[in-house]
């Protein structure tokens, strides 16, 4: 179910090969870079690490004596060290939101990743036992996808698209989707034609936490707020 193929020319950005007849693309998107930056690389805590670091160190050199002039410059140093950091973090983020597309058919997910090797995995319905949708206020949000049956995505060949943590059973997720509404009334509905069943509501909370919702799966149709 999960092969990985490397990618060739695209007949279809995201897809390795042409769609077979009756299948058709019913949404396509990139995670948001910025997203990733935060919420896979928490470059934010980075930001508040080094801050501490900074005045914490500042602060004991005075106490001890040292120079004003020292003090400043190796707080100067380590903001330096703290811009680099976070520069390169950003930066692998950009080139992973850049290199990265998810698609979905009415029927499969396919998620295309991979800076250096790129390649692609893609998701029949028939073995997505559940999905959910983690929105955040901001708009964007991840979608997990809960695999049934014996076959399972590898944790790290997939990384960052895969739910954090989740080692043995690595559910595959949409990262940083910046419309994840849209993205997940898309694969619910499709999920639901698929399953035979009608079309869910997803509704997503005006609240500034993150928030997950699920999804129908191929047995049970729609869920609402």
């Amino acid at each position: 179910m999960c092969d990985p193929d490397k990618i060739k020319p695209e007949p279809i950005p995201g897809l390795p090969d042409k769609l077979p007849e009756g299948e058709r693309v019913l949404w396509s998107g990139a995670p948001d870079w910025k997203s990733l930056a935060l919420h896979v690389f928490h470059v934010r805590a980075v930001a508040i690490y080094f801050a501490i670091l900074v005045t914490w160190e500042a602060s004991s050199g005075l106490s001890a004596g040292v120079a004003a002039g020292e003090a400043a410059t190796t707080a100067v140093l380590q903001v330096l060290l703290a811009a680099a950091a976070i520069g390169l973090l950003s930066l692998f983020a950009w080139l992973i939101a850049r290199s990265t597309v998810y698609t979905v058919t009415n029927e499969r997910v396919v998620i295309r990743a991979g800076v250096a090797l790129p390649k692609a995995v893609n998701i029949p319905f028939k073995v997505i036992g559940s999905a959910s949708l983690k929105a955040r206020a901001s708009g964007n949000g991840d979608i997990p996808l809960k695999l049934t049956g014996p076959d399972r995505v590898a944790y790290l060949s997939l990384w960052p698209h895969v739910r954090p943590w989740h080692l043995n059973n690595a559910q595959p997720m949409l990262r940083g989707l910046p419309d994840a509404a849209e993205a997940a009334r898309v694969l619910a509905v499709a999920l639901a034609e698929k399953a035979g069943q009608p079309a869910p509501r997803i509704a997503v909370p005006a609240t500034e936490k993150p928030r997950r919702q699920s999804m129908p799966d191929r047995g049970a149709a729609a869920v609402n707020s």
